[in-house]
């Protein structure tokens, strides 16, 4: 054991110390998000490239070749076909949750990230070579059962091995790998699209192997072994989370990767070239812009990983969803301003500009709050006894959800024209209400006292049993904040 480590019951202490240990193995376990975030950015560039769109959607294609100024500016992308391109991924992603929660309990994680990792190689290899629709969607499909296992091991895992009072920092590693593999995603694409001859498009899917590049994880895969064994000895994780005692954690597994998914983030993240060519930049200004958003979703997450263990979880919920609510209003307004209903016209370059900014002020605001604390939180409430079966459905109902977003976003900017981002903007005014009513603060609190803080809080203390409460005694006080 390293830097004075001990164990307490079945947790890791590291006495509130970073060790080199916890920091090279959350680091190296944390890469696992480049694969999830390359795979997020990568899709929406290869789709605004005309070579791509005129040999797979041909009707898109001469949708985007319409100069008569007739077409409306916010169908032109609409294809189920083309959605499903994008979206197959992450319900493959959401049925891999459920496999990979089983495999990591019983076969430990290392066999999991093992299977992921080949199924993540095939998948991209297929895209690389498609030849028709067919070929791609299938790679898409392989390449989501590997972001499933990762996104179903890695959260859990760094919470599991991080002191808690560097929980929140060290696991926002994943979130901040996600941001690294959106931007490698989109200067990947900014090149790609200039190579000539046609097949930039296939050196963009085919990256996503390399993606992980070559370091050593056998020793990340022991230490994840270690961690999984006391997992393996619990008997029905599914039956013991539907116990009234766990409904905190239940609701929470649920309602927070929904909310995370109706910040409509994906909508940027996965169309940003489509969208910024639909507001009126070019096709090397749209994938610039989509770069330049990158570069904010990167930095913005240094300032969550900076402020999350001093100010709490709370905090950057609540003011991130404020600062989003504000931009993806103005936005709307904007849109509506410049296109009316009909969809019929442009807008100058002030207005373009204007849009961009508001749009870099969103993603940073999501980068520091619904992005990381989407995955800290949930992964850090779980208790040893329901830590399986809370992460898989934590993974597969945000899939799920991305699945549904990704699938209708296209149709819906079509019919619902600006008001789109007033739907999403409805949605982050509910959530934000959400946080500030049921979530407590998490911050340093020890993942085995977890309990303490659902016991006096105003509505969920009533579901915890006193018996569930560790090292303090039990009294009536309830409190709606922390």
């Amino acid at each position: 054991m390293a830097g004075g480590m001990v164990i307490q019951g079945d947790t890791k202490d590291y006495g509130g110390k970073i060790t080199m240990f916890v920091l090279m193995t959350c680091l190296v376990a944390a890469t696992g998000g480049l694969i999830f975030g390359y795979d997020l950015g990568i899709s929406g560039g290869v789709t605004s490239m005309d070579v791509f769109l005129e040999k797979f959607f041909p009707s898109v294609y001469r949708k985007m070749q319409d100069d008569t100024g007739k077409t409306n500016q916010y169908c032109k992308f609409d294809s189920q076909v083309l959605t499903s391109f994008t979206s197959s991924l992450y319900i493959a992603a959401l049925v891999a949750s459920f496999a990979a929660s089983v495999t990591t309990r019983i076969f430990g994680r290392k066999v999991s990230m093992l299977v992921g990792g080949i199924i993540f190689l095939i998948g991209s290899a297929l895209n690389g070579a498609a030849t028709n629709v067919t070929m791609l969607i299938l790679g898409r499909i392989l390449l989501g059962i590997g972001v499933g296992y990762a996104n179903q091991s890695v959260p859990v895992y760094l919470s599991e091995m991080a002191p808690a009072k560097l929980r929140g920092a060290l696991n926002m590693g994943f979130q901040l790998a996600i941001t690294i593999g959106l931007l490698v995603a989109n200067l990947v694409n900014y090149g790609t699209a200039k190579i000539k001859g046609g097949y930039g498009w296939r050196v963009s899917l085919a990256l996503a192997a390399k993606i992980r590049g070559n370091q050593e994880v056998e020793e990340e895969f022991q230490d994840l072994i270690e961690a999984s064994e006391a997992a393996k000895k619990i008997e029905h994780p599914w039956r013991n989370i539907l116990q009234p005692r766990y409904r905190p954690q239940l609701i929470m597994s649920i309602m927070i990767p929904f909310f995370q998914q109706f910040t409509g983030i994906n909508v940027i993240m996965f169309y940003a070239p489509v969208l910024f060519k639909t507001i009126g930049f070019g096709d090397d200004a749209a994938l610039m812009s989509a770069v330049i958003t990158g570069l904010v979703n990167m930095f913005a997450t240094f300032v969550s990983i900076g402020t999350v263990d001093r100010v709490g979880r709370r905090m950057l919920f609540l003011e991130g969803g404020i600062q989003m609510l504000i931009c993806q209003i103005l936005v709307g307004v904007i849109l509506g301003m410049k296109f009316g209903v009909e969809g019929v016209g442009s807008m100058s370059k002030l207005s373009s500009y204007l849009v961009l900014i508001l749009i870099c002020a969103y993603v940073a605001a999501f980068a520091w709050s619904w992005g990381p604390l989407g995955w800290l939180v949930p992964s850090e409430i779980f208790p040893l006894e329901i830590r399986s079966a809370g992460q898989a459905i934590n993974v597969s109902v945000n899939m799920f959800f991305t699945f549904i977003i990704a699938q209708a976003f296209l149709t819906m900017l079509c019919h619902m024209k600006f008001g789109l981002f007033f739907f999403f903007a409805a949605f982050v005014l509910i959530m934000t209400l959400f946080i500030f009513f049921f979530l407590p603060e998490t911050k340093n609190v020890p993942i085995e006292e977890m309990n303490n803080i659902w016991k006096k809080h105003w509505f969920w203390g009533k579901y915890i049993p006193d018996d569930a409460v560790v090292g303090v005694h039990h009294t009536s006080t309830k409190v709606s904040t922390y």
